[in-house]
């Protein structure tokens, strides 16, 4: 009998896949990348059609020579990898470094890992695609290029440490020109205006709209006030009752972009978050004593289901649910986005017949949450629209004499069938909120009209808002930035090197952030364009596609851009780049004008005279939270203080009295409530000197947020 031996990336994977197997299989995990290139060099042969140079990694080497006594006592090796470029290219690199003498090498590829999926596989086994092999490698040196030449460019015009990433730049970019955007903004004042009229008895609300048949724009309360009256003096008339039937189509499942969109916004998941416990899902969970992979691939732009699943779905829904819920053919969808389907399948359950509510004693809080979402969006998505009756009122105030005609109008909706929201609702709040019940039928024939009351109510325009997870990622993919696997790597990447931060769900570029993004728009502008950032994901998928050579992608990237950093090198000063203006501050040694210039922490004034004069002041602003206990040297209140070296007391009377403590917490409860701020890291219980018990988060330094009010965060 041969022995087989399959080689997949993930440890959890590997033992769910030991038990579908008999005794001559043998499953072992490269966890993740076993080789990349070098941190030390370049390690890109430019000369030699632009060669990577991989180097085995130091922590894998021990696991390879594990990976090839597998491989020695084997006859057949199979590369059971992930379903995408990163998997294939796994693969690929196992191929290169194992000795297989004249073993058989085979790939499978399953997008659920189930043994009926494991054993179609096998059945179905094929050679490695070298076009998503190439497409990694291309993605992989170009980013090492720009990672390698530009980095160095901003240590020297900048400061020591940045970085700078081909598609983390452009999502950079974005958020930085949303706070531009916020910080321009000009706050205008208008009035809205409602009127209430008895109509056969029964007190309707409407909302003016227009004036002689153009919107109506209120722009002061004198404005108002003169409508007002025009209103109360006209002559009321009901116009017209328009019935309408509105279906709302269920969405298609879930693919990679818009699970981490949903999770953000419906159960206040972060990207990073959402992907770690789908990878959980997807790898398998212990339900009740059965190894079981809950969810198929979690990194697809796909939106099709397989017909098998498609079956299972529609049998589910006509056993559990009327034969109205269920569509007489299957519901299609298709994907609207241009993106490369790297898997078959939109996300789904593994098996259906797992019901969430079923299977909840098996799974932590935050897995239930996601596998309730995916497994409620999948069955949804095979069901029958929700249908509404729409009911519009409009309504009219003539003043003859003035020639003044005011529109009025007032919308009702009812549910009159729920389909597929029955389960799965896809508004983010309750679906009550959206409905208001109306005795329709008292307005079959009108009777009579009268004017009640108008009110007025004063509104200011607001700045379009920051990004969230949920709104980067859609924007990501609208613009063409990154791929589906990628979006999650660039938000981290992103907060890691502190060019955001995440301040309740929201992006706030730091001031690191904002000159780093300033100086690739105005030197090395295509690193940030939108376009080009899409058009290089577009000839990667190409790549994968077979449809263009890799080496020219790179080529055509590499030397205009090399000989662009040269370029740089000599005519950009530092100067140009920290010095970001003249402040209205005097030095505090000398008293000369101050300069606001860029520091390791943020923004910070230094003397005008500098290096003459060293003078210098922080411009970090410290948040403040009192707490109940006295500075022992004043006896004054002392205070919590958010530095740029983490939390510590302080005295309220500062800088009279310069009293400090650091913030030191032994005593930490971890609680299974997620971080309301960053949404990665855990609620943790912790106490003060005095014993009087806060809230944090796990995730400090990098999350600094606190509260002492629990119940607010369960909220």
């Amino acid at each position: 009998m041969s022995k087989s031996l399959i080689i997949v990336e993930s440890p959890t994977k590997a033992v769910t896949l030991s038990k579908f197997l008999d005794k001559d299989y043998t499953v072992i995990a490269t966890k993740g990348h076993i080789e990349d290139l070098p941190k030390s060099k370049f390690g890109i042969d430019v000369d030699n059609h632009f060669a990577p140079e991989y180097t085995i990694l130091k922590d894998k080497e021990k696991l390879l020579k594990e990976i090839q006594k597998g491989v020695n006592n084997a006859d057949d090796v199979y590369i059971a990898t992930d379903p995408d470029r990163e998997g294939e290219a796994i693969g690929w690199h196992l191929l290169q470094n194992l000795k297989l003498d004249n073993k058989k090498v085979l790939r499978i590829t399953f997008h659920e890992i189930t043994k009926n999926a494991l054993l179609e596989a096998l059945k179905n086994a094929h050679d490695l695609n070298y076009d998503l092999v190439n497409s990694q490698v291309a993605r992989r040196v170009l980013d090492r290029v720009v990672g390698y030449k530009l980095s160095p460019l901003l240590w020297e015009k900048i400061r020591y440490g940045l970085s700078a990433g081909r598609v983390q730049s452009a999502a950079l970019k974005l958020i930085v020109d949303r706070e531009k955007e916020i910080q321009a903004f000009q706050t205008n004042e208008y009035w809205n205006i409602t009127s209430d009229f008895n109509i056969n008895s029964i007190v309707i609300t409407f909302n003016l709209n227009k004036l002689n048949s153009k919107k109506i724009q209120i722009n002061n309360e004198d404005e108002a006030n003169n409508i007002l009256k025009d209103i109360s003096s006209g002559k009321s008339h009901l116009k017209e009752i328009k019935n309408t039937q509105i279906k709302n189509n269920p969405k298609p499942p879930y693919t990679t972009s818009t699970l981490q969109q949903d999770a953000n916004l419906k159960i206040g998941f972060s990207s990073k978050k959402t992907m770690m416990i789908a990878q959980m899902l997807y790898e398998g969970l212990d339900i009740n004593g059965e190894n079981v992979g809950l969810i198929t691939y979690m990194r697809t732009d796909s939106v099709s289901l397989s017909d098998n699943s498609i079956n299972e779905i529609r049998s589910f829904v006509s056993k559990e649910y009327p034969k109205e819920y269920l569509p007489n053919s299957k519901n299609v969808y298709k994907v609207k986005t241009k993106l490369a389907q790297e898997a078959h399948e939109a996300i789904r359950p593994s098996d259906i017949s797992k019901i969430p509510d079923k299977i909840k004693k098996y799974l932590t809080p935050d897995q239930y949450k996601l596998y309730k979402l995916i497994w409620s969006r999948a069955i949804a998505s095979q069901m029958n629209p929700a249908i509404y009756n729409n009911k519009k009122l409009l309504l009219d105030v003539k003043l003859e004499k003035e020639k003044k005609i005011y529109d009025f109008s007032s919308n009702f909706s009812d549910l009159a069938f729920d389909g597929y929201k029955i389960i799965y609702n896809d508004d983010n709040k309750k679906e009550n909120d959206n409905i208001i019940k109306f005795p329709f039928n008292v307005l079959s024939e009108i009777k009579s009209v009268l004017f009640i009351k108008s009110d007025k109510s004063q509104h200011f325009t607001e700045p379009p808002a920051r990004y969230n997870d949920a709104s980067l990622i859609k924007k990501c993919e609208e613009s063409g930035i990154g791929r589906p696997s990628t979006y999650s790597s660039i938000i981290s990447t992103l907060i890691n090197r502190t060019y955001i931060e995440r301040k309740e769900r929201h992006f706030i570029p730091t001031d690191t952030g904002m000159v780093v993004s300033d100086f690739l728009e105005k030197y090395f502008s295509n690193i940030v364009d939108i376009n080009f950032t899409s058009n290089m994901e577009d000839d990667l998928d190409k790549v994968a596609s077979g449809k263009l050579n890799w080496e020219k992608v790179v080529s055509d990237f590499y030397y205009p851009f090399d000989k662009d950093i040269l370029k740089k090198e000599k005519t950009i000063e530092k100067s140009d780049v920290t010095n970001l203006g003249k402040s209205d501050e005097k030095c505090p040694e000398c008293g000369s004008d101050m300069f606001i210039k860029l520091g390791r922490y943020g923004k910070f004034l230094s003397c005008s005279r500098y290096p003459d004069c060293k003078g210098m002041k922080s411009m970090v602003e410290i948040e403040v939270q009192e707490v109940d206990e006295k500075c022992p040297e004043c006896g004054s209140e002392l205070v919590l203080k958010k530095g740029r070296f983490g939390d510590f007391f302080a005295c309220s009377r500062y800088p009279d009295c310069k009293y400090t403590k650091s913030l030191k917490n032994k005593e930490k409860k971890i609680l299974e409530l997620s971080c309301p701020d960053c949404g990665e890291g855990k609620i943790v219980e912790l106490r003060n000197k005095r014993g009087q018990i806060f809230y944090g988060c796990s995730n400090y330094p990098k999350c600094h947020f606190t509260s002492n009010n629990l119940d607010k965060i369960k909220s």
